[in-house]
């Protein structure tokens, strides 16, 4: 059994079998801060392993949700009441999108981004330890929200600390509020989501208090895919309706000399000499 820091966190597992059982049928991971980031940026770990009896999806919710924007019938909740709304919420799409296991951990996220507090890092050590996953998506190191940056430096750190022998053989930086059409076309990982657009839909419909508070993630989230699939090839047909971009962060666990900043640092550098080689 995975012992966690906080009192507060929580497994939840949706066809409820054994949480040890649930833990280690896990294939694919999502690691991220907020209540629907997984839904929004590991979207191809959850459609994979939607049907199949051999792969599931387990999921990581960092935060509690407490200071989640809010208007309209939710401006008037507590932050308390805010946080349990959305663990509900979460819950809710784990159900929707059957997943295998759906962690919440209640962190605040002034401290998830205190990089001296090593708690996070170790909960996430031994989710990883017990679930063993094959793929992990996180946030992408170049996310200009800063609770996801430091989920994924967690992340980073966690599977790093890991015996090489379980650590996955792919870790993927996902999109969240910065685009990542801007890499190199041979740097994107390109992951083709085309045909699940219900699905995608019934877990939007889970978030109804940022929806419906004010922040349209369903339709945004959906135009942005559209919009790699119709404008990442100017010169050939679409081949797909719905695309995600992905940042590989692969080579930052499989070398943990690495250093995650000058990795960032080294695709915008690449980004910057391809503008300046199409100017001539």
């Amino acid at each position: 059994m995975v012992r966690f820091s906080r009192s507060a966190a929580e497994v939840f597992v949706p066809d409820g079998c054994p949480v040890d059982t649930a833990l280690a049928r896990t294939t694919h991971l999502g690691i991220g801060a907020h209540q629907d980031d997984l839904e929004f940026m590991a979207f191809q770990g959850i459609a994979e392993c939607f049907g199949p009896s051999d792969r599931w999806f387990g999921g990581v919710t960092c935060t509690d949700g407490a200071g989640s924007a809010r208007s309209g019938a939710y401006a008037g909740l507590s932050d308390a009441e805010m946080a349990d709304l959305r663990r509900a919420e979460q819950r809710a799409a784990a159900v929707e999108g059957g997943y295998g296991a759906m962690i919440q951990l209640g962190y605040a996220s002034s401290e998830v981004r205190d990089r001296s507090d090593a708690r996070l890092r170790e909960d996430l050590r031994g989710i990883l330890e017990a679930m063993k996953p094959e793929v992990v998506y996180t946030h992408n190191l170049a996310d200009k929200h800063p609770t996801h940056v430091a989920v994924a430096w967690a992340a980073i750190e966690a599977l790093r600390s890991l015996p090489p022998e379980i650590r996955p053989q792919r870790v993927i930086g996902c999109e969240g509020w910065r685009d990542l059409d801007w890499l190199p076309d041979n740097e994107k990982v390109v992951m083709d989501v085309t045909g699940h657009e219900a699905l995608a839909a019934k877990l939007s419909a889970c978030f109804l208090s940022q929806i419906g508070g004010g922040k349209r993630y369903d339709l945004a989230v959906a135009g942005r895919r559209a919009a790699h699939a119709t404008f990442s090839d100017p010169h050939s047909p679409d081949r797909a309706a719905q695309v995600i971009f992905g940042m590989d962060l692969t080579p930052l666990i499989k070398d943990a000399a690495l250093d995650p900043g000058a990795y960032v640092d080294g695709m915008i550098e690449r980004f910057r000499r391809a503008v300046r080689t199409s100017h001539g």
